[in-house]
C-alpha cells in the first residue's frame, strides 16, 4: 500500500523550504504528532490535519491557522513521529510563509516572534528581559505584576539581564543572516 502523499504547488513549496521536508510525503496520518503535543487542544487543526491540508493544497487555511504559532517547538512530534518527519521545523517554515503571505494573525506568538527575530539581528541573541516586558506592557499590562517574582529568580541566578549583551562577530552573523533571509525570505 503506498500512503504518499500527492503533491502539489503549496506540498512542495513546504518540503523545498525545510530541511528533510521530503519526508512529509511519506505522512502515515497516524497522529502521534498531535497526541504528543502540549499545545494540542488550543491550536485550530493538529500537526496531521494540517498536513493533511497541505497534502490537499489549502494553502490559505494553513497559513490563517493559529496551529504553528501555537507550536512550542518541544519537538515532542518529531521525535515521536515513526517516519521522522521534522514536524517543528515544518512549523517554522509555515511561520515564515504566513508572514511572508501577510496571513498570520497578529496575535502574541507574531508579535513575539517579530520583536525576537529584531533583538537576534541588533545583539546576535534574544534579549529574555526586554522580550518579556515589551510583550507584558503592550500586551498583558495587567499581568506584568504577577511576572515580577520569576523575573526577581531569574534575574538572582543569573538567567534575566537587565542590559543586551551583544555577541562577539556580529557581522559574521549578520552576513548569514542575510544570506539566509536572500535564499529564503524574511520572518
Amino acid at each position: 500500500m503506498n500512503h504518499a502523499v500527492a503533491t502539489n504547488p503549496f506540498m512542495e513549496e513546504v518540503v523545498k523550504c525545510t530541511v528533510h521536508g521530503d519526508r512529509l510525503h511519506s505522512c502515515l496520518q497516524c497522529g502521534s504528532c498531535g497526541g504528543s503535543c502540549p499545545n494540542g487542544p488550543d491550536m485550530e487543526y493538529s500537526p496531521r490535519a494540517i498536513f493533511a491540508l497541505i497534502a490537499a493544497g489549502e494553502r490559505d487555511k494553513v497559513l490563517r491557522s493559529n496551529t504553528q504559532w501555537v507550536c512550542v517547538s518541544c519537538y515532542s512530534c518529531t521525535v515521536r513521529c515513526p517516519k521522522e518527519i521534522p514536524i517543528t521545523d515544518i512549523m517554522y517554515t509555515l511561520k515564515r510563509k504566513a508572514v511572508a503571505a501577510g496571513t498570520a494573525r497578529d496575535g502574541d506568538a507574531v508579535a513575539l516572534a517579530r520583536k525576537f527575530n529584531q533583538y537576534i539581528q541588533k545583539y546576535g541573541r534574544s534579549f529574555e528581559f526586554g522580550l518579556a516586558s515589551r510583550y507584558y506592557m503592550t500586551r498583558r499590562p495587567g499581568s506584568l505584576l504577577g511576572q515580577a517574582p520569576f523575573g526577581l529568580k531569574m534575574l538572582r541566578s543569573g538567567r534575566l539581564h537587565l542590559k543586551p549583551k551583544k555577541i562577539k562577530n556580529l557581522t559574521q552573523l549578520r552576513a548569514i543572516i542575510d544570506k539566509a533571509h536572500e535564499i529564503g525570505g524574511e520572518l
